[in-house]
């Protein structure tokens, strides 16, 4: 049996293209995966999804699964370990069994990068967090410390100084590799405190962050500093291994899209963090989901 459509990934993206896509009655596939439900089963409150003033995520993305089943949609809780988009109609191989199919959606999201410490693992959503936008108003008033050099750390850091009382950029080198305007930005900032040639060894905290222990490179000396707040913004790896000379990827990775959500293979698009490499947000994420369920329609709808 050759499948309409299959999705992959159960992020914002995966879930809502599967709600989209059973709604126009293409009895779509969706793989989940054994890890469900993308970056928000790492995030606690969730306060900026409309329709929930307050969420934990975990408990909107179960609110979205549960919403899926709804639906007439065939969910698979299974990894997708190889695909073949170089043949027509395409496979999709998980570990217990391969479908063959007319149209993919790629929801597979991607990962922020993480310093590795045991301690930052147990305190995310305790005050270790990837995400500025999502969780910086929940530190009003509050000491904080970022944790990268790039771009994206030096928005972070600005956006934070909206909401904290003052910002440390924690940075391994004795420069940025910013742009120059956002480097200015940063620097010209009262709020912000630069720590050079440093490196987070340790983060502190038994229930909740309450420091980070640094080591400077040049002197080798540690030292603790007192924060509520971790933001690491090393940047992110989307989930496209399974894509590489498969589909056009650019220098980070995240798939290529054209004329919305469209791939460079006729009837794969993508949708969400794995080709958005700017906004990262969950509604955005959605939107991205419904617009691949569609335009999958529209291509499905050109073949018969």
């Amino acid at each position: 049996m050759v499948e309409k459509v299959v999705i992959i990934g159960s992020g914002p993206a995966g879930y809502t293209a599967a709600i989209y896509a059973a709604r126009d009655d293409l009895d779509p596939v969706l793989i989940r995966g054994f890890q469900t439900g993308g970056q928000l089963m790492l995030t606690s409150e969730v306060e900026n999804y409309p329709g929930f003033p307050s969420i934990l995520g975990p408990e909107l993305m179960d609110k979205m699964y549960e919403h899926v089943k709804t639906q007439k949609c065939k969910i698979v809780d299974d990894d997708v370990i190889k695909v073949d988009l170089n043949n027509y109609p395409y496979k999709v191989y998980t570990t217990e069994k391969v479908y063959e199919t007319k149209s993919i959606i790629i929801a597979s999201g991607a990962n922020a990068k993480w310093l590795g410490l045991e301690n930052e693992s147990r305190l995310i959503g305790k005050g270790v967090s990837g995400c500025a936008v999502c969780d910086g108003p929940f530190f009003k008033n509050k000491d904080v410390v970022v944790v990268g050099g790039g771009d994206s750390a030096m928005e972070d850091a600005s956006y934070i100084t909206k909401f904290a009382k003052s910002v440390k950029i924690i940075h391994r080198r004795d420069s940025f590799r910013a742009s120059r305007t956002m480097q200015d930005r940063v620097l010209s900032n009262p709020k912000i405190k630069i720590v050079w040639d440093s490196i987070v060894e340790d983060i502190l905290g038994d229930q909740k962050v309450s420091g980070v222990r640094i080591k400077n490179l040049k002197t080798g000396k540690s030292e603790d500093i007192p924060t509520e707040g971790v933001f690491i913004a090393i940047g992110h790896s989307p989930n496209t291994k399974l894509f590489y000379g498969q589909l056009d990827l650019d220098e980070n990775g995240y798939i290529m899209v054209h004329d919305f959500t469209k791939t460079s293979k006729p009837g794969v698009f993508a949708a969400g963090d794995v080709q958005d490499k700017v906004y990262k947000q969950a509604v955005i994420a959605a939107g991205w989901g419904s617009m691949a369920a569609i335009d999958a329609r529209k291509f499905l709808s050109e073949q018969s």
